[in-house]
């Protein structure tokens, strides 16, 4: 796969005769299905997330919670730690990014951590807005935001929703890929790739075996499961656009490797999605195909005033897109002559259609969401010079001495996951994805939508600062 704010690929590979073959590069799952609905993976009630281990290796892990009664403490626990309007809905929460600076900085030099209203942004689920008070200099993000904690499995979510919150520790990665006074970085992403030693140890496997196998016969069945894992063999992570030590980098990976749990049909979502195992013809697939999936942007997604003080993000943020490759016999890929494969294309458009409800319901889409919408803020607030005329020059969040993110164990490599599935006298085993992100080019002028209506700078005066408190960084 490759995430990136440029291009995100992910390979699934795929072969078909007697046999099919789908790749998708998942942790520990062989041969489990997942349900995930509600925070229910595998009829167990629990939250989900991943981990990676000293080696490197991603892997999911599930925070149990048969009776819900861990949940419920962790809400009350979490409401009853927020003063004032922390604890209220807000339609508009807004904060001001030299002030939030200011205050964690002054936090920071006690020596004690920096509270959760700043690691979570005051509770904001996404970023709406950006905003540019020339007068004070101010340069503020705004969007909808409501109480907030992390759940059991340690994921910051809103506590009336559900949803994903903005986190400090993303916006600063995204800040940092544009900086003042730098370039701005072209793309961010991550690639999970099989190697292609290991695609040409699977094409021999596959060579070996032959086109016989036999529905009936669970052991051989297993036998192909399990070439078919430890001939791929382990899957590449690589990181780029940002350091692959950091939260933000992390959700790139999950984010990719659960759509493709989806597509391939280890994970059945909580909402309805077509998976490619649904739709996929075993007699129509080519023995050396493989399919590619990566999310990406809805790019026309930013709408700016006339004077660029004051921009919006609209639509849903991400879709999902799709081509085949064909293997060769020496694991090499190329991109397939022959296009159109109906499975893949109705996954893709049923996963796009139901990403916004997804959203709600899986908080690492919310996340990734949230990733993208950090890119491009950023990106905007670099490409219209906010740090120039502001006088901004990040001096706290642009260091990492200062403010560490490279917290987190960098995932180097996932293990390869294989499950069968037999359709008639063919044996469909899936293995499956990708991620791409390109913020500048939300901000191309043919991309870029206008204020027709002046409902941009409208909201831009309504949320102006006034009368803020010393050391207050976010207003309702």
């Amino acid at each position: 796969m490759k995430v990136r704010i440029g291009r995100l690929e992910r390979a699934l590979p795929y072969l078909a005769a007697s046999l099919i073959v789908f790749g998708t590069l998942i942790a520990d799952l062989p041969g489990i299905r997942l349900r995930e609905s509600g925070g229910c993976l595998g009829g167990q009630q629990g939250a989900a997330g991943v981990i990676v281990d000293s080696k490197g290796v991603l892997r999911t892990y599930l925070k149990q919670d048969p009776t819900g009664e861990l949940s419920k403490a962790q809400i009350a626990a979490a409401k009853a730690s927020l003063d004032g309007k922390l604890a209220q809905k807000s339609a508009l929460r807004k904060v001001s990014l030299q002030r939030l600076e200011k205050a964690v900085a002054a936090h920071m030099a006690t020596g004690r951590q920096i509270p959760n209203d700043m690691k979570y942004l005051a509770g904001i689920t996404r970023i709406q807005n950006v905003f540019f008070y020339p007068e004070s200099g101010d340069i503020v993000i705004a969007g909808p935001a409501e109480p907030f904690g992390e759940n059991i499995a340690g994921r910051a979510v809103g506590l009336v929703s559900g949803k994903a919150v903005v986190e400090l520790a993303d916006l600063v990665v995204g800040l940092r890929s544009f900086a003042p006074g730098g370039r701005g970085t072209k793309h961010i992403g991550c690639s999970i790739d099989a190697t292609q030693e290991g695609l040409k140890r699977m094409q021999d496997f596959l060579a070996r075996i032959g086109t016989q196998a036999n529905p009936a016969d669970p052991a051989y069945t297993q036998f192909i499961v399990d070439g078919l894992r430890d001939n791929l063999g382990l899957q590449k992570v690589t990181i780029m656009g940002v350091s692959p030590d950091t939260h933000f980098a992390q959700v790139l990976v999950e984010a990719d490797y659960r759509m493709k749990l989806i597509g391939i049909g280890l994970e059945v979502p909580p909402v309805k999605i077509v998976s490619y195992v649904e739709r996929a013809d075993a007699a129509t697939v080519a023995r050396n195909a493989m399919q590619r999936w990566w999310f990406v942007p809805d790019y026309q997604c930013v709408r700016v005033s006339e004077d660029d003080l004051a921009m919006e993000l609209v639509g849903n943020g991400v879709k999902l897109m799709g081509e085949d490759e064909a293997v060769q016999a020496d694991g090499s890929r190329r991109t397939a002559i022959t296009q159109g494969n109906l499975a893949s294309q109705a996954f893709i458009s049923s996963f796009t259609a139901a990403y916004p409800r997804l959203a709600e319901k899986h908080p690492v889409y919310a996340q990734l969401r949230n990733l993208v919408d950090i890119a491009i803020t950023a990106a905007y607030i670099h490409e219209k010079d906010l740090y120039g005329k502001s006088g901004w020059q990040m001096a706290h969040f642009g260091d990492e001495q200062k403010f560490p993110v490279q917290t987190c164990q960098a995932p180097v490599e996932v293990e390869t996951a294989v499950a069968s599935r037999w359709k008639g006298n063919r044996l469909m085993t899936p293995v499956g994805g990708g991620v791409s992100i390109h913020a500048m080019q939300a901000l191309s002028p043919q991309n870029l939508l206008q204020d027709e209506k002046g409902t941009v700078k409208k909201t831009y005066g309504e949320a102006a600062l006034k009368n803020l408190a010393d050391g207050q960084w976010w207003w309702d």
